[in-house]
């Protein structure tokens, strides 16, 4: 060793290990999820927990229509471990994997897949073709989950479009309206064109839209008695104020609070209907200047349309571009906030 220099490594005490120096996870982890397949390690565990307090994840189904992404990772790996560590602090908690088969995201994926073909086919046809895809992508998202290292029964799993699913289904709706807690009433359902079918709330997107804030005359084709004559030979209007204009086609009634001071104001050649709180503020954004216009009455909304709906005129000012009525009739929401005070 004489004139030769130590090796650094001869001169360190390092642990000994027998792991090797690369991980090889790519390599390693099948072998060990292969491993936990062949050893029944998920029936192992719930089998040493039968007697245990139970501990339930009721998992949201994913929609069979794709290869998994880092939100179906994200969201499996979670619960995961909500359930891994439920079964380590001592209880039982079976983890049932389910998918669901239904609904527009399947039917897109199928309409892309069978282009031009879909006009030629029949609607059972269709409905095969979105059962067998939906079947296809559950067992590859399975496969996918599993890679995971998510324990579960995945032998097993729920699948919505499963004929005893949906019989079952049908089976507990029976049982609802066998006990009379069904209710029958309206609510509204979104529904897309494009694909000629029904819209969850989660499915659909909105654009960004900006609309403009509008004042509307709403013309008397016969006004009260007591605003004709305090008119003359003005024409005379309810005034409304609006930030959702794209709503005028549907209007068919203004409502104006019993309670609250009006006045019927004389513009130009119109004699108008607004709040006496909002009147100042409706000059102003519709540049009117206020020394040009003259009080021509005021009075109580409920001389206009009533203290309630059973003490109603049932006055009507006549829609501006639709050949139909808008009804006066009082509300106590109508507040002097914004707007005529005419709603």
């Amino acid at each position: 060793m004489s004139g030769q220099k130590p090796s650094y490594k001869q001169t360190l005490h390092l642990p000994d290990t027998p792991f090797s120096m690369r991980a090889g996870l790519a390599q390693k982890e099948p072998q060990i999820l292969a491993r936990w397949t062949e050893q029944k390690l998920y029936e192992r565990i719930l089998a040493s927990r039968a007697d245990a307090e139970p501990f339930m994840l009721h998992d949201g189904p994913p929609y069979a229509n794709g290869h998994i992404h880092h939100g179906h990772i994200l969201n499996k790996v979670l619960k995961d471990f909500v359930v891994k560590y439920q079964t380590m602090n001592g209880r039982r908690a079976p983890y049932v994997p389910g998918w669901d088969c239904h609904g527009l995201p399947i039917e897109h994926k199928v309409d892309e897949e069978l282009g031009k073909k879909k006009r030629e086919m029949s609607q059972v046809e269709i409905r095969r073709a979105c059962r067998e895809y939906a079947k296809r992508f559950v067992d590859i998202q399975r496969e996918e989950f599993e890679r995971l290292g998510v324990l579960g029964q995945w032998d097993d799993p729920y699948l919505t479009m499963d004929y005893e699913y949906e019989a079952r289904t049908v089976r507990l709706l029976g049982e609802f309206l066998e006990a009379g807690v069904v209710v029958k009433g309206l609510k509204p359902i979104h529904w897309s064109w494009a694909a000629q079918t029904a819209l969850a709330e989660a499915e659909v997107e909105y654009d960004t839209h900006v609309s403009p804030s509008i004042y509307v005359k709403f013309p008397f084709p016969s006004a009260p008695t007591f605003l004709a004559e305090a008119a003359g030979e003005l024409a005379v209007s309810v005034v409304i104020w609006t930030t959702t204009p794209w709503t005028l086609p549907a209007n068919l009634a203004i409502a104006l609070h019993p309670d609250f001071d009006y006045e019927l104001i004389a513009v130009g050649d119109a004699a108008l209907v607004v709040a006496r709180g909002l009147k100042e503020r409706t000059l102003a954004e519709c540049k009117i200047d206020p020394a040009t216009v003259r009080v021509l009455a005021s009075f109580k909304g409920a001389q206009l349309v009533g203290a309630g709906v059973d003490d109603c005129p049932r006055h009507a000012a006549r829609h501006p571009f639709l050949d139909r009525d808008s009804l006066l009739l009082p509300a106590d929401y109508v507040t002097l906030e914004q707007g005529t005070g005419c709603v």
